[in-house]
């Protein structure tokens, strides 16, 4: 029996400026006949589907000894399934006019389908192949692998790949935050196929995947796809990692790296997703850092200095960590000035906070732009499945708003003083910057990255 749960969501908002967005949809909530569950948006006006997959885990599932192999594996469930090796797959793939593509990060692997109706059928197929039965050919996994490679000779010339490693092995440690999520150029080199198929039954289960559906498709028809795509996967893999705590305590850091300008990430503790101050903090972040050209960091330190062409902050709440995040790139004897501008906005508004016309306009612009996220099947397919790994619930859509509405200038200068902490903020910088002295930024040397060569067996490859 198929259980359905409906929802209409309808509602009307505006940015300045801008004329009036409308979003209308209705979710319903399906459930297979196998017990996989899946949220729904009929739209029957074209004959096409948009389907994403999102499987918990992601990289995080990455054993200590196999870095890079979830990612790896990620890169090879198009690479031939079944009784089809790559080239057979893809062209397969290409007469049913079908789109698949998949990712993997931190917290999730995801899977995005588009196919049309006529097609559905077989393409959901062929999907499943990738899904339950990789083939993970030598031939295969050496190309891919000498892809992933390539990308991290490119990583370890590229100041912001530097930094953003630094800055999340610095925070998080031995958590798998911690870790790469393409693995080191040597774990990525001893990956064998049976770590492949590992990661394969870790990664990909019933139980861990949360599914989006919007288009041409019944709810009746959707249980039946469900059972069909992934009733074959295993029902539950190994235990997920637990929470971690942010673990940078304040300072900067400096990566020496031979760069004319210096690149930056900076951050402190955040709230959990799930905190009451989260949606003044949203707000706030928008303010300090998060809205563009109107920002106070994008003010002081691009339009009224000329330090950078560009900073910004988020507020990031992972599935197991939250936190304040912001990157800026500036010339290495600019580089100290910009990060005593940025120390000197953080106190600034922990100090005093917001005015009300920054609070207006912030409101203004987040309920204004969200109905804009809902364009396509493809978005909104995305949205759903977005809110079912963070646990929200589908009265979210409409109740968003009103959450960024009610958001008080008294609400919001309170978690400014009190979740805002200047003393926390920790910078890590890649390049070599001038006036940061030894004692307050120390220096650490970047080992030089050796990157094998993968030679792939001439019997091996390929008929061209």
């Amino acid at each position: 029996m198929i259980r359905i749960l409906s929802l209409t969501l309808a509602f009307c908002a505006g940015i300045a400026g801008a004329t009036h967005a409308e979003v209308a949809i209705e979710i319903e909530e399906v459930t297979s006949p196998g017990g996989i569950t899946a949220w729904l948006v009929e739209d029957h006006s074209i004959p096409f589907t948009a389907l994403e997959l999102r499987f918990e885990g992601g990289t995080s599932l990455d054993a200590p000894e196999s870095l890079g192999a979830v990612n790896l594996m990620t890169g090879l469930l198009e690479e031939g399934a079944g009784d089809m090796e790559a080239r057979e797959f893809q062209a397969a793939r290409e007469d049913l006019a079908a789109r698949f593509s998949f990712d993997v990060g931190s917290d999730t692997l995801s899977v995005s389908a588009r196919m049309l109706s006529e097609n559905r059928d077989a393409a959901v197929e062929l999907l499943r192949e990738a899904l339950v039965a990789p083939r993970f050919d030598p031939v295969a996994i050496e190309r891919v692998r000498g892809q992933v490679q390539s990308i991290l000779a490119q990583d370890a010339q590229n100041p912001r790949r530097l930094a953003s490693r630094a800055f999340y092995e610095a925070a998080f440690g031995d958590h798998p935050y911690g870790r790469p999520d393409n693995g080191t150029s040597e774990s990525v080199a001893a990956l064998t196929r049976e770590d492949l198929l590992a990661a394969h039954e870790a990664a990909l289960t019933r139980g861990g995947v949360h599914v989006g559906a919007v288009g041409d498709i019944t709810p009746e028809e959707l249980g039946a796809l469900l059972d069909e795509l992934l009733g074959d996967l295993p029902e539950s893999g190994p235990e997920l990692p637990g929470h971690v705590d942010f673990g940078l305590a304040g300072g900067v850091e400096v990566i020496d790296y031979p760069t004319p300008q210096s690149v930056a990430l900076f951050g402190q503790p955040g709230l959990e997703r799930e905190d009451e101050d989260f949606f003044a903090a949203y707000v706030l972040n928008h303010i300090l850092g998060g809205g563009g050209f109107e920002s106070r960091l994008m003010t002081e330190v691009r339009e009224k200095r000329g330090l950078t062409y560009g900073i910004s902050t988020d507020l990031v709440p992972l599935q197991n960590a939250e936190f304040w995040i912001g990157s800026v790139a500036s010339a290495n004897d600019r580089m100290a000035t910009a990060i005593e501008v940025i120390r000197d906005e953080w106190a600034r508004i922990a100090r005093e906070g917001v005015t009300q016309d920054e609070l207006d306009a912030a409101k203004t612009y987040l309920t204004g732009e969200y109905p804009l996220r809902f364009d396509g099947n493809g978005q909104i397919a995305g949205i759903l499945v977005g809110m079912q790994v963070t646990g929200l619930p589908q009265s979210y859509v409409t109740e968003r708003n009103s959450f960024i509405e009610a958001v008080t200038l008294e609400e919001v200068n309170r978690v400014a003083a009190e979740r805002v902490d200047p003393q926390a903020l920790h910078f890590v910088v890649v390049g070599r910057p001038e006036g940061l002295g030894e004692a307050d930024a120390p220096r650490v040397t970047l080992p030089e990255v050796v990157v094998p060569e993968v030679v792939v067996p001439e019997v091996a490859l390929e008929p061209q």
